[in-house]
């Protein structure tokens, strides 16, 4: 049993999207009850996964471990960047090794994208926190997951083994509500 739990953190839109056509978030989905949502939980993550268009804007984010997958290194080097990033090709080493090379060997994994990062820990995750916005929709945006839009988000989740939990509504003016998807057994 590893000492790494790992969860997912994605919003997206009504038909699955995390992003525009040029891969950034549009301010639709910028919204305030999953900011919220969203900062309480890296508040408590131990480390930060992501790629490198993905990225966190709250005041505390400078202070994480992260690792950022990235083509550009044999295997992990530091950010030049970020003294608390850690640039890590997962062609080059394991997760486990990449971790412990940011010093981190327990605790909470938040992973927070891109569509190709959440793919890669899909038989990982004890958790994944899916945030839906269903007034937004972006048709010709990225999707959230590898499968979608062929899929739903939910169906993808649900193929990769994770149970849906109690949905929560995290912003009533913008019908956003957030659903653990979690690993039984």
């Amino acid at each position: 049993m590893s000492a790494l739990r790992i969860e997912g953190f994605v919003i997206v839109s009504a038909d699955g999207r995390l992003a525009n056509a040029r891969n950034v978030m549009p301010d639709d989905l910028k919204i305030e009850g999953d900011k919220r949502f969203f900062t309480a939980a890296l508040d408590r993550a131990d480390l930060v996964v992501h790629g490198r268009h993905s990225q966190e804007e709250q005041p505390n984010a400078p202070k994480r471990p992260r690792l950022i997958l990235t083509t550009k290194v044999a295997t992990t080097a530091p950010d030049p960047d970020n003294p608390k990033a850690i640039l890590w090709n997962p062609a080059g080493c394991p997760f486990e090794t990449a971790s412990r090379r940011a010093g981190v060997t327990s605790g909470m994994v938040a992973v927070i994208g891109g569509p190709g990062v959440f793919g890669m820990f899909m038989d990982r995750y004890n958790t994944f926190w899916l945030s839906v916005a269903s007034k937004v929709r972006i048709p010709d945006g990225e999707p959230c997951f590898p499968g979608v839009p062929a899929r739903t988000p939910q169906q993808v989740l649900a193929g990769h083994g994770l149970h849906a939990g109690a949905p929560q509504l995290i912003d009533q003016e913008h019908d956003v509500s957030v659903t653990p998807w979690r690993r039984v057994g």
